[in-house]
Parts: structure tokens; C-alpha cells; sequence
């Protein structure tokens, strides 16, 4: 987190903050520490309450029970390939993590592919919608700050063709896969850290799930190159992937739980602007 005037919240100050709640420090002799080394108050005290809270969550979620696992799409990687191949099209791998699952495909798309979903999805842009947990349905959301559209499934020769890859690519079958999500982040567009599986605790989850199952896997496919920004970023692992044209990053979560570490999202575009294609992966068919 940066602030205003450029005080900067670190992971540092983080651990020095709960190291200091642990050892039975009061907040308030916290904030004044913090004050005379520095800091303006406002910001530590935002800081205090950010990361003590970030805490108490992380501890809530460690203490309940994780649910089941489940089978997640997985690209063909034995053996440390350089390049698979996908449908006839070579897609190159440029770099993988295990936990969690993340791996950053290069060249996925052609340069002509990425255009072409641009041009089609242009007209259809409006501002980009999040589910909403309570009911099921979907509502625009502060905390993504996008143009978006939806393609069906299959739309065009074009949809057809690069989904037919996707599912050779990851193993997964194509009629499993939500249609493809394509968006577009102006300058200072982002979407802040969240994760893509349904939450089961939420009243909505019930509803989407009838439509596929559980969400396992996430395919985000940039369709070009901004001048600066809109990297994707997993907070969890300290891992930002640039989004340059034709290349994908590619994480699935095994289980609708934190412990996926799949935290996500998209950092602010600085300059120029940011177009993504994304397909997300059910566990079973998506109708």
C-alpha cells in the first residue's frame, strides 16, 4: 500500500506491527512509536488496523476445517517442456510454481488473434460487473474498474477455434469452460486482489453453482501490451506476471479455500491501456 505523501506500508512493518500485537503492546503505544519515527498518524493508524485485521482473519481461516480437493485442469508439463503443443500451436512455457499451481504461457495467442478479439468485442464494452455473493446475479463493484463483455461459447469460428486450444492445452473439456470474458483498463483501471472460486459461505453460491460446479481454474490472456502497469499480481506469493500480447498466465485452485493461495489481481494500468481475454474452468459442464 503506498499512501499520499509517499509513506510506504511495508511487508516489514507489517510483521513489526503483529510482531508488537503478539508481544502484548497497546495500539495506542504502537501508533506512537510509529509517529515518532515518522510516520504521519493517520497512516499508521490505517496501517495498524489494515494488517491487524488481516491477521485475525488469516488465523480464523487457518482454524476451520478445509473442504475436499477436487480433480483441477493441468497442462501436459512432465519432463520441464520449453514448448507443448496445443491443437497445432505451439505455446511456449516460461515459467511454472507448484504452490500455488501457476503457470505463464508465451505466445498462446497470434498477434492477429489477439486483434481479432478486440475488434469484435469493442462494440459490446460496458462496465464490468462482479458476481454478487448474496444472490447469484452480478453488480458493478468499486473494486473493479473495467470495460467488459461476454462471449457465448462458441460464438465465432475465431471463440471456436481458441477454445478448442485452451482445452487441448490444459486438459480440460472445452464444454467445462464459461464463455470467454474479454476487458479493457484505461489508465488507472485495476481490479483489486480477489480470488475466482465461489465462496461457500456466501447465500448466492448455491444458485451459481447449478451451472457447472465449482470454478478450478482461470486462464487470463492479454491481448496486448500497455506502455507501463496492469501487471497480474498474487499477493500471497509476491509474484507479478506482465501482461505483453499473445501471453497467458494460467493458476487453478483445487479447493474453494484461501489456502490455494491464488489471491489475484490486476495491478493499475499507468499508461496506455490493457485488454485481456479470460476463461474460467468448472468443474463440470457450464450451461
Amino acid at each position: 500500500m503506498t499512501t499520499a505523501n509517499n509513506q510506504t506500508v511495508t511487508d516489514e512493518l507489517r510483521r513489526w506491527i503483529i510482531a508488537q500485537a503478539e508481544a502484548g503492546c497497546r495500539p495506542e503505544d504502537v501508533i506512537a512509536a510509529m509517529v515518532r519515527s515518522g510516520w504521519d498518524e493517520d497512516i499508521a493508524l490505517d496501517a495498524l488496523e489494515t494488517t491487524l485485521r488481516e491477521r485475525l482473519d488469516a488465523v480464523a481461516a487457518s482454524r476451520q476445517p478445509l473442504p475436499p480437493g477436487v480433480p483441477v485442469p493441468e497442462p501436459a508439463l512432465e519432463g520441464s517442456p520449453a514448448v507443448v503443443m496445443a491443437d497445432g500451436h505451439p505455446v511456449r512455457i516460461l515459467a511454472a510454481m507448484r504452490n500455488p499451481r501457476v503457470v505463464v504461457f508465451g505466445g498462446l495467442l497470434s498477434d492477429d488473434e489477439c486483434d481479432g478479439l478486440i475488434d469484435i468485442a469493442r462494440p459490446r464494452l460496458v462496465r464490468s460487473e462482479t458476481v454478487d455473493n448474496n444472490t447469484g446475479g452480478s453488480e458493478v463493484n468499486a473494486a473493479r474498474t473495467s470495460d467488459g463483455m461476454f462471449f457465448e461459447r462458441g460464438e465465432t469460428l475465431l471463440i471456436a477455434r481458441l477454445e478448442q486450444r485452451i482445452a487441448m492445452l490444459l486438459q480440460w473439456p472445452a464444454v467445462n469452460g464459461e464463455g470467454l470474458q474479454i476487458l479493457r483498463y484505461r489508465p488507472g483501471a485495476e481490479y483489486r486482489p480477489h480470488h475466482d472460486y465461489f465462496d461457500p459461505a456466501h447465500a448466492g453460491t448455491a444458485t451459481i453453482l447449478k451451472r457447472g460446479g465449482q470454478r478450478v481454474g482461470s486462464l487470463v490472456m492479454y491481448l496486448n501490451t500497455p506502455k507501463a502497469g496492469g501487471a497480474t499480481t498474487f499477493p500471497d506469493v509476491q509474484l507479478e506476471v506482465a501482461p505483453i500480447k499473445g501471453n497467458a498466465v494460467f493458476f487453478s485452485y483445487e479447493r474453494a479455500h484461501a489456502s490455494t493461495r491464488t489471491l489475484h489481481g490486476g495491478a493499475p494500468v499507468i499508461e496506455g491501456e490493457k485488454w485481456v481475454a479470460t476463461k474460467w474452468l468448472r468443474e463440470g459442464v457450464f450451461t
